[in-house]
């Protein structure tokens, strides 16, 4: 099974992160790591999974955990396409593509807002920590 428990955390899981590879174990694992609030996410890895299983998993941790957020790794992923069709049925689940280790920190950090709100803050951070720095011109 690739869906990844995430450390136990007194914190009931408030969203899902789903990506590719080991990208949300690593990310809930960070967030852990400088939070200690690991409990709020459950990792999801797309690894040998197909569109449906992943939808099927998705659909089982909502129904099961009562998460209402999802945050993907790729806007036009797997893992986003399942996603989108999760929320077909599931509208007031809240998706949040391209998602980062600021993201993630940000909303952990709002655990007193709704989560439409707290998804909303985390991804207009993760917008705002994506910089470019170029190094010294050479020559």
């Amino acid at each position: 099974m690739n869906l990844e428990e995430s450390p136990a955390a007194a914190e009931q899981p408030r969203a899902i992160v789903a990506g590719h590879g080991t990208f949300s174990a690593g990310l809930v694992s960070a967030v852990g790591a400088i939070t200690g609030r690991a409990g709020t996410f459950v990792a999801m890895s797309n690894t040998g999974l197909g569109a449906a299983e992943i939808e099927r998993m998705l659909r089982e941790t909502i129904d099961t955990l009562g998460v209402g957020v999802i945050f993907t790794d790729l806007p036009m992923g797997s893992c986003t396409m399942a996603a989108r069709k999760v929320q077909r049925t599931h509208p007031a689940v809240v998706l949040v593509t391209g998602t980062n280790l600021a993201t993630l920190l940000e909303f952990v950090m709002h655990v007193d807002l709704p989560l439409a709100e707290a998804a909303e803050r985390a991804a207009a951070k993760g917008r705002e920590t994506l910089k470019l720095h170029e190094g010294p011109r050479v020559g």
